[in-house]
């Protein structure tokens, strides 16, 4: 594994991140690979390819699945697994839990920066990779950062940085 650069934060992920792109890749390989294979087999035996929706479903299907698979693979073989046991809270980087203060609202939120694979917003999970993420990275405690969003920009005050 590469060594952890926290102001290129582009291929790390956290062990969590990185065990669920193994689940995943595992499943796709071990199980959906057969399902799409059988399908594929069982619409050949229909017959004449030419006019055959179920060949071509199945088809379209088995390209699906194996893009997804090499993605998998070039993102598991790319990744730098940040260990969160080596981490120090002194600045904001991969696998850390940062709580920050929009300095016109007064609003205080609550961020885990994650690899991009991993983010979900909706459950304060921010890619490292995003607008407000990359701003973030490498930044100490008390800083105040002014982070560009699609509609302006924001200024915000880093009140804490944890594991």
């Amino acid at each position: 594994m590469a060594k952890h650069n926290l102001y290129n934060a582009v291929n790390d992920i956290t062990q969590e991140g990185y065990d669920n792109l193994v689940t995943e890749l595992d499943e796709l390989v071990a199980v959906k690979r057969k399902e799409v294979a059988e399908r594929l087999k069982e619409a050949i035996s229909y017959g004449d390819l030419s006019e055959n929706a179920e060949y071509d479903a199945a088809k379209d299907e088995q390209a699906e699945l194996e893009e997804r698979i090499n993605f998998l693979e070039a993102r598991i073989r790319g990744a730098n697994v940040v260990n969160s046991e080596e981490l120090t809270a002194d600045v904001v980087s991969v696998g850390l839990k940062v709580k920050v203060k929009d300095l016109e609202s007064k609003e205080e939120m609550n961020f885990t920066i994650v690899g991009s694979t991993e983010a979900d917003p909706f459950n304060g999970k921010l890619s490292s990779e995003s607008m407000i993420g990359r701003s973030l990275l490498g930044k100490k405690r008390g800083e105040k950062v002014e982070i560009q969003i699609p509609d302006g920009s924001s200024r915000y005050k880093i009140l804490s940085i944890e594991k």
